[in-house]
C-alpha cells in the first residue's frame, strides 16, 4: 500500500517540480516579482513535506536548505542573485533526479549532493555573516515584539473537517492539529457527532471533526501551508475572528464549556460576540473579511492508462456500432434502423468527449524546451529569448508523446545553427538578443505548429552543394527553393563540418521528419537568408478514431480522412485522356492527379471513376478511385510488422461486416510518389 502512496508523491513531486521550473524562468526575467518568489516557496514547502512524509529523506532534507534560501529571499533578508538562479535549476535537476531514485547510495553521488547543498546554504550563511552587527537591534526588536504579541497577534477560528477516506491516504489528521498548535497558542476543541454505531463502525474511515481556536503572529499562508497536503481531503474554513488574543479573555473560557457541554455550537459570530468592553480591538475586528476556503473538486488526476483503455473500449464501440448499421439497413427493420441511428449519434458524442479527455495542453511539455533554450544559450555564449504562442492548444498525448523528440531537434538547431552570436548580429544590423518563437493554433482539423527563429538563415545554394557532394541528389537537376531546402530532412545530411556535442551528425531533421510520419503529420522549411528560418509541423488532433471517406479501387476498400479532402470530382472519359505527365486539366484548373490503381497494382475496371481531390502543403492533388462508397467514422489500428515500413498506408480499420480496409496517409502518398523528380 505504501508503494502505491509513494508513486503518487513521486507524481505529484514531479508537477511541482514542473511548476518550480516555470517559475524560476519567470523570476530570472523579474527577480523581484514577490508573487513569483511565493510560488517557489510554496512549491518548495510541499516537496520538502511530501518527502519526509513518504520516506524520500534526502530530498527532504536537500529542499530544506534550498526553501531555507527562498524563505530569506521573500522576506527581504536576500536578494535574489544570477548565481542564486543559477544553482536553483541545478537543484531542480537533482531534485528530479532524487523523485527518480529515492536517496542516494552510491558514494560520488553522495559526495555532489553535499557540494551542491553546501553551495546552497552559503547564500544564507554569508548573509549572516554580513548582519552580525545587527543582532543586538534585532535581539530588542523581538523583546518589543514579544512585549507587544497581544496587539500584533490575531485569532483565528478554523474548522477542520476530514473526509471519510483520508487515512487510507496516508495521512494522520492529529499531526496536522499538532502542526496547527505550533504556530502560536491554540485551542482545539473536538466534535464527534457524525461518529456511527460500532457495529457500523469503519476503523477506517474518519468520521471526526474539530474546531480550532489559534491566536498566532504568523500570516494566514502559513496556517494554509499546515493543510497543503490535503486540500482536496477536507472541508476546511478559516475564518479571522480577533485582532488580538481572544483565548485570554475571561468570556473565552464560559463560552468554550457551553459548546463542551453540547449546549452550543462554536462558531465565528459566537466568538466575535465578545467584547473588550469598547477596546478598538473588538470593533476593527468585526470589520474584518471572513476568509473561507470552497474546496470543490474541478479536477481529477487519473492515470494515463485509464485513459488509454477508455478510448480503445469506445473505438472498439465504434466498430460494433459499424456492425449494427449494417444489420440494420441489409434487413431493413424500421425499428432497427431507428436503434441504430439514435446509437450512432450517442457513439460519436462519447468518442469526442473521451478524445477530450485524452488532450493536454502543449503548455505542460513546453517547460523543457524553454530550460533547454536558457541551457544552451548561456553554453554557448548566446542571448536568446524564447516566446511561446498558443501554449494552451491541446493535443492528444499520444502525439505529444511523438513530438518531444522532433521539437527538441528543430529548437536545438535553432539555438545552435539560426541564432548568431550577439557580436555578428550587431554587424548585420539586428538586436543583439535573437528569439526562437513556438507558435501553435488550430487550422480546420489540425494543428500548427511554428517553429521560428531570427537567425542566419539557411542558403539554398550551400545546402544543394552539400547534398550534391553526399550523393543524395544528381548534379544538373532543376530544383525549386522548396525542393532544395527540403533536402534538409534527408538522412545523413548535414550543413556542418564539424561535429559537435549538440549538432553535426545528420540525424535531427531526418528523426523530425519520420518521426512526424509516424502520426500522419507533415513538415516544412521556408527560410530567408539572414532573416530567419520558419520549421512548420502539420498535425493531427487524434490519432485513433478519425471520420474518413471509404472508397474503392477494384476489389480493394480504402479510407481517406475526410480532414484532407477539398471535394470530390466524377472523372469522366473524355477529362481521363486529358491526363498528361500526370496533370489533369478540368475547366481553367490544373493540378497533378495520382491513380490509386497503378499504386496497389489493380487493374481499373469499366466503372464510372473519380477524382478525391485533397490538399498537400498549398497545394493541390488529385487521387483517382472507383467507386466512393460513403462516410465512415474509422477506427485505426496498427499495421502488422510485415507491412508497417510501406510508405502510403497509416493504419487499418474493421468494416461492419469484418473486412478490412487500409487507411490511406494522403501526406506520406503524395510525398512518395507525387514529387519523384529529385529521387535517382
Amino acid at each position: 500500500m505504501i508503494d502505491k502512496f509513494r508513486a503518487k508523491f513521486v507524481e505529484e513531486g514531479l508537477d511541482n517540480v514542473h511548476d518550480l521550473e516555470e517559475a524560476m524562468l519567470l523570476l530570472e526575467k523579474d527577480p523581484t516579482d514577490k508573487e513569483i518568489i511565493e510560488r517557489i516557496f510554496r512549491a518548495m514547502h510541499t516537496l520538502k513535506g511530501g518527502g519526509a512524509m513518504f520516506g524520500f529523506n534526502d530530498l527532504s532534507s536537500f529542499t530544506h536548505h534550498l526553501e531555507t534560501v527562498y524563505d530569506w529571499v521573500r522576506n527581504g533578508k536576500l536578494n535574489v542573485t544570477e548565481d542564486i538562479i543559477s544553482e536553483t535549476f541545478k537543484a531542480i535537476d537533482q531534485i528530479k533526479y532524487l523523485l527518480e531514485v529515492g536517496d542516494v547510495s552510491d558514494e560520488s553521488e553522495k559526495q555532489e549532493l553535499a557540494q551542491l547543498t553546501q553551495r546552497i546554504k552559503g547564500f544564507v550563511s554569508s548573509t549572516n555573516e554580513d548582519n552580525e552587527a545587527k543582532k543586538g537591534a534585532d535581539s530588542k526588536r523581538e523583546e518589543d515584539l514579544s512585549a507587544s504579541t497581544m496587539e500584533a497577534s490575531k485569532t483565528y477560528l478554523i474548522h477542520f473537517k476530514p473526509h471519510t477516506n483520508i487515512l487510507q491516504n496516508g495521512t494522520n489528521p492529529l499531526y496536522l492539529l499538532d502542526d496547527v498548535q505550533a504556530l502560536g497558542k491554540a485551542f482545539v476543541l473536538y466534535n464527534d457527532e457524525n461518529v456511527p454505531e460500532l457495529n457500523e463502525l469503519n476503523p477506517e474511515d474518519c468520521f471526526v471533526s474539530w474546531d480550532i481556536v489559534l491566536n498566532t503572529t504568523e500570516v494566514l499562508n502559513e496556517i494554509q501551508d499546515v493543510f497543503i497536503f490535503v486540500e482536496d481531503e477536507c472541508d476546511l474554513n478559516i475564518v479571522e475572528i480577533f485582532n488580538g488574543d481572544i483565548l485570554s479573555h475571561p468570556k473565552f473560557e464560559q463560552i468554550i464549556e457551553q459548546c463542551e457541554l453540547g449546549k452550543q455550537k462554536l462558531t465565528a459570530e459566537l466568538l466575535k460576540g465578545i467584547s473588550w468592553g469598547g477596546d478598538e480591538n473588538a470593533s476593527s475586528s468585526e470589520k474584518k473579511k471572513v476568509l473561507l476556503k470552497e474546496h470543490k473538486i474541478s479536477s481529477i488526476r487519473v492515470a494515463s492508462t485509464k485513459i488509454d483503455e477508455l478510448v480503445n473500449l469506445v473505438s472498439e464501440l465504434v466498430t460494433i456500432q459499424a456492425q449494427l448499421h449494417l444489420y440494420a439497413e441489409t434487413n431493413r427493420e424500421p425499428k432497427m434502423l431507428d436503434l441504430s441511428e439514435s446509437i450512432e449519434k450517442l457513439t460519436r458524442q462519447l468518442r469526442d468527449n473521451a478524445f477530450e479527455i485524452s488532450l493536454i495542453p502543449l503548455q505542460n511539455d513546453l517547460m523543457r524546451f524553454q530550460r533547454l533554450v536558457r541551457d544552451l544559450s548561456k553554453e554557448l555564449n548566446k542571448e536568446i529569448d524564447f516566446i511561446i504562442e498558443g501554449g494552451d492548444i491541446e493535443l492528444d498525448k499520444n502525439i505529444i508523446e511523438h513530438l518531444t523528440d522532433p521539437l527538441l531537434h528543430m529548437i536545438r538547431n535553432c539555438v545552435d545553427h539560426g541564432i548568431e552570436m550577439p557580436e555578428e548580429r550587431i554587424k548585420k544590423g539586428k538586436n543583439p538578443k535573437g528569439s526562437v518563437i513556438f507558435k501553435a493554433y488550430y487550422e480546420g482539423s489540425n494543428v500548427i505548429i511554428k517553429i521560428i527563429d531570427d537567425g542566419m538563415g539557411m542558403d539554398p545554394e550551400v545546402i544543394l552543394n552539400k547534398a550534391i557532394k553526399k550523393g543524395l541528389v544528381e548534379e544538373g537537376l532543376d530544383l525549386s527553393k522548396k525542393e532544395i531546402l527540403d533536402l534538409v530532412f534527408s538522412s545523413g545530411f548535414t550543413t556542418k563540418d564539424v561535429v559537435t556535442d549538440l549538432s553535426g551528425r545528420g540525424v535531427g531533421m531526418d528523426v523530425v521528419n519520420r518521426k512526424i510520419g509516424e502520426i500522419r503529420g507533415e513538415v516544412s522549411i521556408d527560410s530567408d537568408l539572414d532573416k530567419g528560418t520558419t520549421v512548420t509541423l502539420v498535425l493531427p488532433l487524434t490519432l485513433s478514431i478519425i471520420d474518413g471517406l471509404l472508397v474503392s479501387v477494384a476489389s480493394g476498400q480504402y479510407v481517406i480522412p475526410i480532414s484532407a479532402i477539398e471535394k470530390i470530382i466524377p472523372l469522366e472519359d473524355n477529362d481521363r485522356k486529358s491526363i498528361f505527365n500526370g496533370v489533369i486539366k478540368l475547366g481553367e484548373e490544373h493540378f497533378p492527379v495520382i491513380d490509386l490503381h497503378d499504386i496497389f497494382n489493380e487493374v481499373c475496371g469499366d466503372e464510372k471513376q473519380h477524382i478525391i481531390q485533397v490538399k498537400f502543403e498549398d497545394k493541390r492533388y488529385g487521387l483517382i478511385v472507383d467507386r466512393v462508397i460513403g462516410e465512415y467514422q474509422t477506427v485505426v489500428k496498427p499495421l502488422g510488422r510485415m507491412i508497417k515500413d510501406q510508405e502510403v498506408i497509416s493504419g487499418a480499420s474493421i468494416m461492419g461486416d469484418g473486412t478490412i480496409s487500409m487507411v490511406i496517409d494522403t501526406n506520406r502518398l503524395i510525398h512518395a510518389f507525387g514529387n519523384q523528380k529529385i529521387h535517382k
